[in-house]
């Protein structure tokens, strides 16, 4: 069994969506091991983005991120990382396929309503930012 970092993003979460992306993580087969509410803080969007401190979009994407609640899950399924990958959709809803959680709930490349791990390695260095050594 896999194990992927997911976050149901801030405006997701404020549109009161989170309930129905949880139903589908659930439906889709994956264990939620770990999940919490929290308010992300900027030292830890930094770390979760570094890849991205470069671009332009970094600073908006680490303010968006720190803006209020978010639901962090650490999910468990075979070949987590690619299952949960493709539930989402493409980054840019409308690209994603239909039914995929971006394509329903996406608005925007930047309001995509859920971030997940893009391989096993950026996995265990997500879940260690936000669940340590928990879980």
């Amino acid at each position: 069994m896999e194990q992927t970092f997911a976050i149901i993003k801030p405006r997701a979460v404020a549109d009161r969506e989170s309930g129905k992306i949880i139903d589908m993580i659930e439906a889709a087969g994956f264990n939620i091991v770990a999940m919490e509410k929290i308010t992300i803080s900027p030292a830890q969007a930094q770390e979760l983005y570094a890849e991205h401190k470069e671009r332009s979009f970094f600073g908006e994407m680490v303010q968006s991120m720190t803006s209020s609640p978010v639901i962090i899950m650490k999910l468990s399924k075979d070949n987590a990382v690619l299952a949960w990958r493709d539930l989402m959709g493409a980054t840019n809803p409308s690209q994603a396929l239909p039914g995929t959680i971006r394509a329903i709930f996406g608005k925007s490349i930047g309001e995509n309503a859920t971030h997940g791990s893009d391989s096993l390695a950026s996995a265990a260095r997500e879940l260690k930012i936000f669940f340590g050594g928990c879980c």
